[in-house]
C-alpha cells in the first residue's frame, strides 16, 4: 500500500513539473571508480542546489535554460559543468561525473555538459580498481553496439562464450564451473539442470552491466569456478524510458517451409503453457488402471483409453517467419518537496521462433573386440527431420525508494517458455553389434516442454551517514518449473513378414508425462565498514547468506498393449488410436502402465545452505592492494527417492532413502587477492582461492530420465555398478590459481595477459556406463584427479594508429588457450587398456570433459556515434571439447569446433536518434552443430548432427 501511495504521489509530482526540466548526473571519485556521497551540487549564480545520494546520483528540478553547475567536494577539485541545457518536460543526463582528488593547490575543472559520455570509462575504472579479476560491458557500449539482448551484449566479454543461443560458459569450462546470478543473487535458469541462466530473456535497456569475475572472492558464492556473471538490472532510470521494438528473422532452410513438421496442440500454446490438451487422463494415477485384465468393464477400458489425445503423428505444416516484440518503460521522480526519490522500470517481452531441421542424425558407435580393427561399428542410426517451435513471454517489474542514505528496491520477474517438437526418424539397429537385436524401424515423435520461472527480490541499502558503515540486505524467492506433458513416440517395426509394433525392437506407442517443480529462497545481507589503514583508504567486509531449496519431480509412463495379435494393412500412427484399433474392435488396444507404487521415477531433495564471510582490503605497502578473506559453507542435501527393485517390491536388496542426508559438508573457502600498480595505467594481478562443484538434485538421485527421441537414458548417481561405481557422488573441490597484467589507455581501449591454473580434486563427468550394452545410458561419476593450465589475452584497440581515417573503426579479441588433464582412476584406465587397438598406447591421463582447449573472440568494429552508425562482424569458436567420457567398448565423444560468423548493423536515425533499425546475419559461415565419437584411427562417427543454417534478422526499435 506504501508504494501504491508512492506512485500516486509520483503520479502528482510529474504533473506539476511538467514546466521544468531535469538535471540528473552521478558523481564518481575519478581514481578509484566509487561513488561520491553527500558531493554538493550548486546552480551558479542561484541558491537551488542539492547533494548526492548514496548511490552518488543526484536530480534537480530547474525551469527551462541553459546553465552552469558547480560541483564540490571536500579533499576534490572543484568542477564546474557550462553549458548545460535544459527542456521542459525533459531530462538533461550527465551521466558519471568525475572528481579527482585535490593537490597542493586547488583548481576548479570546467568541462561542459554535452562532452561526459564516460559510462564505458567508468566500467574501464571499476575493473581497474576492482578487488575480483573483471570483464565486462557497460549499459552504454550495449546501447553503441545495438545489442537487444544480454546473450548478444555477452559474447563481446572477454573469455565467454554462447551455448546453444542461450547459455553462457566462462575460460570454456562447461555450464557445471559456471554460475549466473541476477542483482548479486542465486536465480536457476528455466532449466533448473543448468547453473547458468537463459540470457536471451533480458533486452539490454534493462540492464545497468553485465559484469564477469574470474577469480573468487570471499563475499561471493564458492560453486563457480570459470567465472561468475553478474547481470545488473537498472533500479533507477537516469532518464525517461518508453521503448517499443519489433523484430523479425528469416532462414531460408526453416521459414516459409511447407515440410515443416509440427502437431495440433492447444489455444494457448502461444502464450508458453498447455490448456489442458495434453493433460494427464483421470485415473492414470491409479494403482490399477482400467485394462482387459485388471478385471475393469470392456466400457471403463475403452473410456479410458478414448481419454487420451488420439494424435500420435507429426504432420507435414508451413512455417512462418520469427517473431519478437518488447515494450519498456520506467522513469524516476521526485517525491513531495524532497529529495527523496521514486524509480520504476517495467517490460514486457514476447518471442516466438520455427526451427526445422532437415537433416538430423543420431547415432551409437561401438569399437569392435577385434584389436586389429580400428573402425567403428554402427549400433544404431537415426536420421530424419524436426520442427521446433518455441514461445517466450517475459515480464519484469520494479520499484525503488531512495533517500540520501538509504535505497528500497522491489523487482518481479516470470518467464513463460513452451516448446513443442514434431520428428519422424528412420531407426536402423544393427544386430551384429553388441547387445543389439537388429531392426528397422519408422518413428513419430510430438513432445511439447513448459517452464515458468517467477522471481522476486527485496533489497535494501543503507549508508549510515559518515560514519563508513554501509548495510546491504537481500531477500530472493524464485518459484519455477518444468513440464513435460504427454511426450508421445510411436515406432512401427518393419519385418520381412509385416510392418507392425515389436518391444523388443522399435518398441510399443509410449506415453510420458514428467513434472519438475522447485523453489529456490535466498536472504542474505553484507556489511561494510570504511576505515583507514596507513593513511590509505581500507574496507572490512563481512556478512551472511542462507539458500533453501526443493525440488519435486517425478516422471509417468504409460505404452500401449494388445489383447492379442496385431494387423496394420496401413501403419501410419493416425491410424492406432482410431475408433476400429482401440479394445475391444480390431487390434484391441488398451493402455498398460508402466509405474510402480512407490514410483521409482519420483523423488524429492532439498537443499540448505548456509554461508558467512569476512573480507579485509587494505594497503600493505605503497602501491599494493590486498584482499584477504575467507568464507564458510554449511551445504545440506537432502534426498527422499527409490530404486526399481525396491519400488518392485524387494525391500531387502533395494535401496530407500526418505529425506536422508546424501550430501553433508562444512567447507572453508580461503581467497587472496593482490593488486600492484605498476603505474597509473597498469596493474599486475595475483589470486589464489578455493572453491567447489556440487552436484545437482538429479545426479545425486535414482531417477532415469529417457530422451524418447534419441532413446538415450540419463541414471542418477546412486545407483551402483558393481566394479565401475560405487553410488557415492561427492563434490569437487578446487583450487585457483591466478595471474593478470593490465594496460588500460583512452577511450576504454585495454590489452591484458592472463594466467591460471586450476586443480580439481574429485571432477564430477558423464559417463557411458559399459555394463549397459542393451541400452545407451549415461551417468555421473567422479572420474579421479584434474588440473588445467591455462592463458587468456584481451585487446581492445582504436584503428587510429594505423590513419585518423579509421578512427571510427576498432578491432577487438580474446583468445584463451587451456590445457586441462584428468588423471583416470584405474577402473576407467583398465576398461581403456581392455579395448586398447593395436598400435595404440592408453595414456592413464586425458582431456577433461567439458572443457575447451581454446576459445576465440574477435571482432572489427565500425562506429560513428554523430551520423548514427553501427557495425560489426563478429568471429566465435570453440576448439573441440570431450562432452561424455567413453569407457571401454564405448569411445568418447567430442564437441566438433562451431564456427560462428556474425554480421550486425545498426542504424539511429531521426532528429534526437531515437530510432533504431538492425540488421543481422547469424551464421555466415553456414557451420553444422555436431559431436563425434573418436577413436584411435578410425573416422569420427556423428553422435549428434543439426544444421541451424543461417538466418537473417531486422529489428526496428523506437525510444518515445
Amino acid at each position: 500500500m506504501r508504494l501504491f501511495l508512492l506512485a500516486v504521489l509520483a503520479l502528482f509530482c510529474t504533473t506539476v513539473f511538467a514546466q521544468t526540466g531535469t538535471i540528473r548526473g552521478t558523481v564518481i571519485e575519478d581514481e578509484s571508480g566509487f561513488t561520491v556521497i553527500g558531493a554538493n551540487i550548486l546552480i551558479k549564480d542561484t541558491s537551488k542546489g542539492t547533494v548526492t545520494d548514496l548511490d552518488g546520483a543526484f536530480s534537480l528540478e530547474v525551469a527551462p535554460g541553459t546553465y552552469t553547475l558547480n560541483i564540490s567536494y571536500i579533499g576534490f577539485q572543484d568542477m564546474a559543468i557550462e553549458e548545460v541545457v535544459v527542456t521542459a518536460g525533459e531530462v538533461t543526463l550527465l551521466n558519471e561525473l568525475r572528481l579527482v582528488e585535490a593537490g597542493l593547490e586547488l583548481e576548479q575543472v570546467v568541462v561542459t555538459a554535452k562532452a561526459i559520455r564516460t559510462t564505458e570509462a567508468a566500467l574501464m575504472t571499476i575493473k581497474k580498481k576492482a578487488p575480483a579479476m573483471l570483464d565486462g560491458i557497460s549499459s552504454a557500449r550495449m546501447q553503441l553496439t545495438g545489442d537487444a539482448t544480454a546473450v548478444e551484449a555477452a559474447k563481446r566479454v572477454t573469455g565467454v562464450s554462447i551455448e546453444g543461443g542461450k547459455y553462457i560458459y566462462v575460460r570454456g569450462l562447461g555450464d557445471r564451473y559456471s554460475k549466473t546470478t541476477l542483482n548479486n543473487v542465486d536465480i536457476p535458469g528455466l532449466d533448473p539442470d543448468r547453473n547458468t541462466l537463459q540470457m536471451d530473456i533480458f533486452p539490454t535497456n534493462l540492464i545497468d552491466n553485465i559484469v564477469v569475475s574470474k577469480n573468487f572472492t570471499a563475499d561471493m558464492p564458492a560453486d563457480f569456478t570459470g567465472g561468475l556473471l553478474n547481470v545488473e538490472t537498472k533500479a533507477f532510470p537516469d532518464e525517461k524510458i518508453f521503448n517499443l521494438s519489433v523484430s523479425t528473422s528469416f532462414n531460408p532452410d526453416m521459414h516459409f517451409n511447407d515440410d515443416y513438421l509440427g502437431y495440433e496442440g492447444g489455444n494457448t500454446d502461444f502464450l508458453g503453457y498447455d490448456d489442458g490438451t495434453r493433460a494427464l487422463p483421470q485415473g492414470a494415477r491409479a494403482e490399477n488402471i482400467p485394462t482387459p485384465i485388471s478385471g475393469a468393464s470392456q466400457q471403463e477400458v475403452t473410456d479410458f483409453i478414448q481419454e487420451f489425445n488420439p494424435t500420435l503423428g507429426a504432420q507435414r505444416q508451413s512455417s512462418l517467419l520469427d517473431f519478437s516484440a518488447g515494450l519498456s518503460l520506467g522513469n524516476q521522480v521526485s517525491v513531495g518537496q524532497s529529495d527523496n526519490k521514486l524509480g520504476y522500470i517495467f517490460s514486457l517481452s514476447y518471442k516466438t521462433d520455427y526451427k526445422y531441421y532437415d537433416e538430423v542424425t543420431y547415432g551409437e558407435f561401438q569399437r569392435f573386440s577385434d584389436p586389429d580393427r580400428t573402425d567403428l561399428r554402427y549400433a544404431t542410426i537415426q536420421e530424419g527431420q524436426m520442427g521446433e517451435r518455441n514461445f517466450l513471454v517475459g515480464a519484469l517489474g520494479g520499484l525503488a525508494y531512495k533517500t540520501q542514505y538509504s535505497k528500497f528496491r522491489l523487482t518481479a520477474m516470470r518467464l513463460q517458455n513452451g516448446e513443442s517438437r514434431a520428428a519422424q526418424f528412420r531407426i536402423d539397429n544393427d544386430g551384429e553389434a553388441v547387445g543389439q537385436s537388429g531392426y528397422i524401424a519408422e518413428s513419430d515423435n510430438l513432445e511439447y516442454n513448459e517452464r515458468s520461472l517467477t522471481n522476486f527480490l527485496l533489497n535494501g541499502t543503507h549508508v549510515l551517514g559518515a560514519s563508513g558503515w554501509e548495510i546491504d540486505w537481500r531477500l530472493s524467492p524464485t518459484f519455477s518449473t518444468s513440464d513435460d506433458p504427454d511426450i508421445r513416440k510411436t515406432a512401427f517395426t518393419q519385418t520381412a513378414v509385416d510392418t507392425s509394433f515389436i518391444a523388443g525392437a522399435g518398441g510399443n506407442p509410449s506415453r510420458i508425462w514428467r513434472s519438475l517443480s522447485e523453489v529456490n529462497a535466498v536472504a542474505k545481507f553484507d556489511i561494510t565498514k570504511k576505515y583507514k589503514f596507513k593513511g590509505e583508504d581500507a574496507k572490512l567486509k563481512f556478512g551472511a547468506s542462507h539458500t533453501y531449496k526443493q525440488r519435486d519431480y517425478e516422471i509417468l509412463f504409460f505404452d500401449i498393449q494388445f489383447f492379442g495379435g496385431q494387423d496394420w494393412p496401413n501403419p501410419t500412427p493416425s491410424e492406432v488410436l482410431t475408433e476400429g484399433n482401440i479394445f475391444p474392435n480390431g487390434n484391441r488396444i488398451y493402455y498398460q502402465s508402466g509405474n510402480n507404487t512407490p514410483n521409482p521415477n519420483a523423488y524429492e531433495s532439498n537443499v540448505n545452505n548456509t554461508a558467512v564471510y569476512v573480507s579485509n582490503e587494505f594497503d600493505p605497502l605503497p602501491n599494493l592492494k590486498a584482499i584477504i578473506g575467507v568464507r564458510a559453507e554449511n551445504y545440506v542435501q537432502r534426498h527422499t527417492g527409490r530404486d526399481q527393485r525396491f519400488a518392485s517390491g524387494d525391500i531387502l536388496e533395494g535401496n530407500n532413502l526418505d529425506n536422508e542426508k546424501v550430501l553433508d559438508a562444512l567447507d572453508f573457502f580461503p581467497s587472496a587477492n593482490f593488486i600492484y600498480s605498476l603505474s597509473e595505467q597498469q596493474n599486475l594481478r595475483a589470486a589464489y582461492s578455493r572453491t567447489i562443484a556440487r552436484p545437482s538434485f538429479k545426479e545425486l538421485s535414482f531417477a532415469q530420465i529417457i530422451d524418447p527421441i534419441t532413446n538415450r537414458i540419463f541414471n542418477g548417481s546412486l545407483f551402483e555398478y558393481a566394479g565401475s561405481w560405487d553410488g557415492n557422488l561427492s563434490e569437487t573441490r578446487i583450487n585457483n590459481l591466478d595471474l593478470r597484467w593490465e594496460l588500460f589507455m583512452e577511450g576504454g581501449q585495454l590489452f591484458s595477459v592472463s594466467a591460471f591454473y586450476k586443480q580439481f580434486d574429485n571432477p564430477i563427468e558423464l559417463v557411458r556406463i559399459p555394463e549397459q550394452q542393451t541400452s545407451t545410458e549415461f551417468q555421473p561419476r567422479n572420474v579421479g584427479d584434474g588440473q588445467l593450465y591455462g592463458v587468456e589475452l584481451e585487446f581492445r584497440k582504436s584503428m587510429n594508429f594505423v590513419s585518423e581515417a579509421l578512427s571510427d573503426f576498432g578491432l577487438s579479441g580474446n583468445v584463451t588457450f587451456v590445457e586441462s588433464r584428468i588423471d583416470m582412476t584405474a577402473t576407467e584406465f583398465n576398461a581403456r587398456k581392455n579395448f586398447e587397438r593395436t598400435g595404440e598406447t592408453v595414456e592413464n591421463t586425458r582431456q577433461m570433459a567439458g572443457q575447451a582447449p581454446y576459445v576465440v573472440n574477435a571482432g572489427l568494429t565500425y562506429t560513428n556515434r554523430d551520423k548514427g552508425w553501427d557495425a560489426g562482424l563478429f568471429y566465435n569458436v570453440k576448439g573441440e571439447t570431450l562432452q561424455i567420457v567413453g569407457v571401454g567398448l564405448y569411445s568418447d565423444i567430442y564437441y566438433e569446433p562451431f564456427h560462428a560468423l556474425n554480421f550486425s548493423l545498426n542504424k539511429k536515425i531521426g532528429k534526437n536518434q531515437n530510432t533504431s533499425i538492425d540488421f543481422k546475419v547469424s551464421n555466415i559461415l553456414n557451420d553444422r552443430v555436431e559431436s563425434f565419437y573418436q577413436s584411435f584411427e578410425a573416422t569420427p562417427e556423428i553422435f549428434n548432427s543439426i544444421n541451424p543454417g543461417r538466418s537473417f534478422g531486422l529489428g526496428l526499435s523506437h525510444r518515445f
